[in-house]
């Protein structure tokens, strides 16, 4: 452990970067509360999007990473902000107009639209719960309106009342002229309407533990700001937050990058320490804008796993987290097989290296072994040209490329097939566009067709390939049923053509063949595929039946 804790200490790796941060909080005693607090943050106000979840993953890898450099005791809360109003009706949720009667109630209190939870903030906390329970994350989950109900922020309330004005100095610095003459740190909740009211405050008590203030009708009440009967504006909360729970931890998105000194003074002020905070790039939808709870656009949680399995999502999560991503379908496969190459990768390397590897921060360095002896590209290619509507189909193939394997022995291998046919029939399917050859190509595939027909064809198109660039190296055994033999094969019958650069080459077997303009490792496709299956293939486009 002491040479890998060693290792862990000089790693590169972001998360150990972060998880060294806050443990230099405590180089000199550990904390009172008895455990380190990694904190996420989520605002119900829709379905869960997979940027939510990316919160969650990342700061769990930051906590993997404190774990193996620390012994202090560690905790990871995700607290939904469910007492906050319902300012706008989603856009992806059944039963409109009942939401719109209900705009400005806190979120567990407005009705759920699926009528499957006593609100809409359960249900959305629900589904939250269900996404993390998925991936296997150990965490606590955190309700506002239970804490704010329970009397678990009564402390902080009160000290916020004692200094209201030392808060709101903070606030108004931050706000227009215009917002200014109405603003409040605290949001009422109307005793009788149940909104949460933005209004001035009349006064403040502090000895009473109080607000005065009129509604919209101009009404006066006074209010205690104890029990749930008040929250905080949602800047304010989230600096009271980490004073009240004395957090050590919590990243968000670059569109609260601004607030961090909002959030940090108000912390002070309620005699709180800040947290160390990691702040994160943006998700991005197919047209690079932010994803959007309301808006319901990128990909969600379910989506994804639909098409890939939920470790290939926490890789793509690892990836550069300080840089915008696309998250939109078309990211799957990269993910998928850059995933299986770091785990193939990982059974090779040295402790430190396989501490900056993603699979490590993905599993807490127990790291499983890859038996995806096909990769996902290729399964899609494979579902391509064979038609395939369900996985069994595939397994043909695969029982002839790797013979050991089987669905009971390579089960990830299996589940990715499964993807791969539902992959393709939903995405690749629908956009492929077949061209047919040109003349040169034409000449260049009827002699691949020759070179495969037989192994001395084979080897003679190399034996030209070798001539033709003054290449006096003995000539490959004819093992023609491997990758790298009928890779060697394609690469001659292409030189052999004229394509000097060889990417034109294989960019004219995607595109002739399987009607795409990038694909697998052609060598690799045909020993899958088949030499026979693939020499009828490529007859068939030859004669026309691809491009339309």
């Amino acid at each position: 452990m002491s040479t890998l804790r060693d290792a862990a200490m000089n790693s590169k790796a972001w998360p150990f970067e972060e998880a060294r941060r806050v443990l230099k909080r405590y180089e000199k005693a550990p904390p009172e509360k008895g455990y380190v607090l990694f904190e996420t943050g989520y605002g119900p106000s829709g379905l869960p999007h997979i940027g939510t979840f990316g919160e969650v993953a990342r700061t769990s890898m930051i906590k993997r990473a404190f774990e193996l450099i620390s012994d202090i005791p560690t905790k990871l809360l995700c607290f939904s902000d469910d007492m906050d109003g319902m300012r706008k009706v989603p856009e992806n949720v059944p039963q409109q107009d009942l939401l719109t009667e209900n705009l400005q109630r806190p979120l567990t209190s407005v009705p759920d639209p699926f009528g499957e939870f006593p609100s809409f903030g359960d249900h959305n906390n629900a589904m939250l719960r269900r996404f993390l329970d998925t991936f296997g994350f150990e965490y606590e989950f955190a309700s506002a309106t239970e804490y704010y109900k329970a009397g678990k922020f009564d402390a902080i309330l009160l000290l916020a009342l004692e200094r209201y004005d030392a808060i709101m100095k903070i606030m108004l610095r931050s706000l227009r002229e215009e917002r200014r003459a109405t603003y409040s740190c605290f949001l009422p909740i109307h005793p009788e309407t149940g909104r949460v009211l933005y209004v001035p405050m009349k006064s403040v008590d502090p000895v009473a533990g109080t607000i005065t203030f009129d509604d919209e009708d101009g009404r006066e009440w006074t209010l205690p700001v104890t029990g749930g009967n008040v929250k905080l504006q949602w800047k304010p909360d989230f600096g009271a937050r980490w004073a009240a729970l004395d957090v050590d931890f919590e990243m968000y998105g670059k569109d609260h990058a601004a607030n961090t000194p909002i959030y940090g003074g108000i912390c002070k002020v309620l005699g709180g320490r800040g947290p160390e905070n990691f702040t994160y790039e943006l998700f991005l939808d197919e047209n690079g804008e932010k994803i959007s709870k309301s808006k319901g656009n990128g990909l969600s949680i379910d989506e994804w796993l639909t098409y890939a399995s939920t470790e290939s999502l926490s890789y793509f999560m690892y990836l550069k987290p300080k840089t915008a991503k696309r998250m939109h379908f078309d990211v799957i496969p990269k993910a998928v097989d850059e995933y299986h190459q770091q785990l193939r990768a990982f059974e090779t390397q040295t402790e430190a290296q396989q501490l900056d590897n993603p699979v490590w921060h993905i599993h807490g360095g127990d790291v499983p072994q890859s038996k995806m002896v096909v990769p996902f590209s290729m399964l899609l290619n494979l579902a391509s040209v064979a038609g395939a509507t369900e996985k069994d189909a595939l397994w043909g193939f695969i029982k002839r490329y790797a013979p050991d394997a089987t669905p009971e022995t390579h089960p990830d291998l299996d589940q990715a097939a499964g993807f791969a046919v539902r992959y393709f029939n939903d995405f690749v399917a629908p956009s492929r566009v077949f061209r047919a050859p040109t003349e040169g190509e034409r000449a260049a595939l009827a002699d691949l067709v020759t070179a495969l027909k037989t192994p001395e064809a084979a080897l003679a198109a190399i034996a030209k390939k070798n001539a033709d660039m003054g290449n006096d190296e003995p000539l490959p055994e004819a093992d023609f049923g491997s990758d790298e033999f009928l890779q060697s094969v394609v690469f001659a019958v292409g030189k052999n053509n004229g394509f000097e650069n060889l990417r034109t080459w294989f960019q004219a077997l995607y595109e002739t063949l399987l009607g795409a303009s990038q694909g697998p490792r052609f060598g690799g496709f045909i020993a899958l595929y088949g030499v026979n299956e693939t020499i009828d293939l490529i007859e068939r486009a030859l004669a026309g039946e691809f491009a339309r």
